[in-house]
């Protein structure tokens, strides 16, 4: 039996609670959630109705506000947290944790201030203690479908074979199908990417247009996705895969997007600021813009859709003018 400790008690780090209480291995699930009002209804309810609503917690999950208490011998650690905040909540943890703990991140994302992935930051921040045994989990996948038993494929990506293989026997269970990569750098930036597509994906669908424009949006949304990546160093097969192309369609077309929310509001001309108000889960999408920007400026590699996506969201752009944009710039060759 396995500790397994969770740290985000939001929608994917309670869901994925309740997919890995279902694996083949048995497990003991410790879920650190920072609200203590969330940590007593899932004690008396167990549910999470604040951001996974009908989902049933199973009993070999626990959940505690004290992060202490739910590192304690942990042999697995899953980090389910915004990008913004992971670095400080890693920092929390890193005094807990053993050199042989795995630690897996969940995050789609990049963080702001620096760019860098969320291995990176993890890397970072126990090289005071030790080198990390790092994996990355991520793909198409909702919280409540996969929660609730909908079949789900995702990729559990690690430079360590031996520890991918690990993760992906302790995790896998009915309705929930692993596939190991060793592209982690491919991985991550494709599921930090394909939020920032689905925002123009909701926008488009905001705007009132069609199918025409949503297949042109994922298309040229998947290539400029692989020119990042392969220049940064990662494989454009991964891409391909469920990390790329399956994450990307699930997030654009699938009405559980947080992503996709956003951007079809701001479609409607809607401000910003006042639909973030009104959600109570993060869109990744909304600060990695910049982040990936910033890395694109740092290897001369254009992103037009990210570029207008950034427009809308910290120039306030009108939607309508940046598809407009898009379309009008200068005609080429589909490779390239």
């Amino acid at each position: 039996m396995s500790r397994i400790a969770i740290l985000g008690g939001g929608s994917w780090g309670t869901g994925l609670s309740v997919v890995v209480s279902r694996s083949r291995r048995k497990h003991e699930i410790r879920l650190w959630v920072r609200e203590e009002s969330i940590v007593r209804a899932i004690q008396e309810t167990r549910e999470n109705a604040e951001y996974l609503p009908g989902i049933s917690i199973p009993p070999c999950v626990e959940a505690s506000p004290n992060i202490e208490d739910v590192l304690r011998d942990a042999q697995i650690v899953i980090g389910v947290v915004p990008s913004e905040h992971a670095r400080g909540v890693y920092l929390q943890a890193a005094p807990y944790l053993k050199a042989d703990t795995a630690l897996v991140s969940a995050t789609k994302g990049l963080e702001p201030a620096t760019h860098l992935r969320m291995s990176e930051v993890i890397a970072q921040v126990f090289a005071l203690h030790y080198i990390p045994s790092v994996a990355v989990l991520s793909g198409p996948s909702f919280a409540l479908e996969a929660a609730r038993g909908d079949p789900t494929a995702v990729v559990l990506a690690s430079q360590d074979r031996a520890l991918a293989a690990f993760l992906q026997e302790q995790f896998a269970g009915p309705t929930f199908r692993l596939y190991t990569n060793d592209d982690v750098l491919g991985v991550e930036l494709a599921g930090a990417m394909k939020n920032v597509m689905a925002i123009a994906a909701g926008a488009c669908q905001g705007l009132g247009l069609g199918a025409n424009s949503l297949a042109a949006l994922i298309t040229r949304g998947l290539a400029e996705m692989t020119r990042l990546v392969v220049a940064l160093g990662g494989k454009p097969e991964t891409l391909s895969g469920l990390a790329g192309l399956g994450d990307l369609v699930l997030t654009c077309h699938g009405a559980l997007s947080r992503n996709r929310h956003v951007g079809y509001e701001l479609g409607r001309g809607r401000a910003l600021s006042e639909i973030l108000g009104e959600m109570n889960m993060v869109a990744e999408g909304v600060g990695t813009a910049e982040a990936l920007l910033g890395l694109a400026k740092e290897r001369r590699i254009d992103l037009p859709i990210t570029q207008q996506v950034h427009s809308i969201l910290r120039l306030e752009n009108a939607p309508r003018d940046a598809i407009r944009a898009i379309m009008e710039r200068p005609l080429k060759a589909e490779q390239g």
